[in-house]
């Protein structure tokens, strides 16, 4: 495969979109539930890296709050959850608006088949946010746009308080996919409206980083082994190598260093 000259850490100007639609058609031939068992194991492992299980009775890290939106981002935390609890963790899921594809109704009944706890209230997810050790945020996608409607105002807002970590998947939910962090308004726990952006300490981009995630500071890893090549050099992804059998590649940190976006 041919390398293009660009650096992962240089800005990203591919169509998502594009992407998306060309690794289901012929181009990559895959299916929406191949992309989401790929996408949700690549964060499984992220979130296992970074937030591993500790030895003992009581296993530090092991409390996992998946917060998932109504589209396909939510379908890779569903899929994320069940992975996790393979792994030995003790995942819940935050599911206020389930999604009414058959699709998503499959992936709910494989998460409730592990006796993994799901939670639709503000009030279920106020609790458990104060139980948890680590949040997955599975909200938002990159496609998101225009103002945060209820309830997720409200989910945003209480996950962005929250004092656990959070790990975000492929982008933090209400940035923007090519401006990065941007104050969406929200409601606060007496509803009254106010401007939150989401700050996760762990983020992992998925096929490719988007453009935004320039502006990101954490740990960053990259979970996209699926690719097929004539993608990558069509697009100019310049994907860097992934380590043994892993799903995930560490990717180096922005430091704000201006030359390094």
């Amino acid at each position: 495969m041919q390398q293009s000259t660009r650096n992962m850490g240089d800005s990203l100007t591919y169509d998502e979109i594009q992407i998306d639609e060309e690794l289901m058609n012929s181009a990559g031939a895959f299916s929406i539930d191949q992309l989401m068992e790929l996408a949700g194991l690549a964060c499984a492992q992220a979130l296992a890296t970074v937030y591993p299980l500790s030895k003992g009775e009581k296993k530090q890290n092991s409390r996992v709050l998946v917060c998932c939106g109504p589209g396909n981002q939510g379908g890779d935390g569903l899929v994320a959850a069940r992975h996790l609890r393979m792994f030995g963790y003790q995942p819940s899921v935050f599911l206020p608006k389930p999604g009414s594809k058959e699709i998503y109704q499959r992936l709910q009944t494989q998460v409730q088949n592990l006796s993994i706890p799901v939670y639709g209230s503000i009030a279920e997810l106020e609790t458990s946010l104060q139980e948890t050790d680590v949040i997955l945020d599975a909200i938002f996608g990159f496609s998101f746009s225009g103002p945060v409607r209820p309830p997720f105002d409200q989910v945003l807002s209480l996950i962005a308080k929250s004092k656990a970590p959070i790990v975000s998947v492929d982008i933090p939910s209400g940035w923007d996919v090519e401006n990065g962090p941007v104050e969406r308004e929200v409601a606060d726990k007496e509803g009254q409206k106010v401007d939150q952006v989401l700050n996760p300490e762990v983020l992992v981009s998925l096929t490719a980083p988007k453009l935004g995630v320039k502006h990101f500071r954490g740990r960053h890893f990259l979970g996209g082994r699926f690719v097929p090549w004539s993608l990558q050099e069509k697009h100019q992804l310049n994907l860097p190598p992934y380590p043994g059998f892993e799903q995930i590649v560490e990717l180096p940190q922005n430091t704000g260093d201006s030359s390094n976006l």
